[in-house]
């Protein structure tokens, strides 16, 4: 039956789902929560388009009414979709963004129809790390300085300082009116605005 969402009733109903299709796409939402009422329509849609007996299917988890699963999954903000393939997280998406969870759904997709024997090429990508407040998202891989890297090297930065303070100091060491001249200068800030 193409585009059915399945409501999760219980974990022994869930565990029972993620067993009988090799991905489960699950939407865990609140019935108060503005954004999960903003990307359902998305979620049926594509419900509608890629939904694959045994192969791919889509549950919806209600974290007021299931706690204990979205406690097991460690959803803590809605809506939150999990991208289950033989019940481990192959991938997240935290939030109501349309784009990201097309995405992961079109992956789990083509890896689904590609057969059992082709490699899950769709979920091997570096990924991210989490952040938080203190400490933004990252690539994986990348540096903790290569925030600072950027600052000095980048647009705007500690380097793009340095050469507008040494060609204004060289234009007006040079002019007849110093201020005018600085005041004039393409290197000047404030007359960009």
């Amino acid at each position: 039956m193409p585009g059915k969402i399945t409501p999760v009733t219980s974990s022994a109903h869930f565990a029972q789902l993620v067993s009988q299709s090799t991905y489960t796409v699950v939407d865990f939402y609140a019935d108060w929560c503005g954004p999960c009422k903003a990307i359902a329509p998305v979620f049926q849609g594509l419900a509608e388009k890629e939904t694959k007996a045994g192969k791919l299917q889509f549950v919806k988890v209600d974290v007021d009414s299931q706690q204990e699963v979205a406690k097991k999954y460690g959803v803590s903000a809605m809506p939150t979709f999990l991208i289950l393939k033989s019940g481990t997280v192959v991938d997240t998406i935290r939030g109501a963004n349309p784009s990201a969870l097309t995405a992961a759904v079109r992956k789990a997709a083509a890896d689904s129809s590609s057969g059992p024997g082709a490699p899950a090429a769709a979920f091997q990508s570096k990924g991210r790390t989490l952040g938080s407040a203190a400490e933004p998202s990252r690539p994986v891989g990348e540096s903790p300085f290569a925030g600072i890297q950027r600052m000095v090297l980048g647009n705007g930065g500690l380097s793009d300082v340095v050469v507008r303070f040494a060609a204004l100091y060289f234009i007006s060491l040079f002019a007849f009116d110093a201020f005018k001249a600085a005041e004039g200068s393409a290197f000047n800030v404030k007359a960009r605005r």
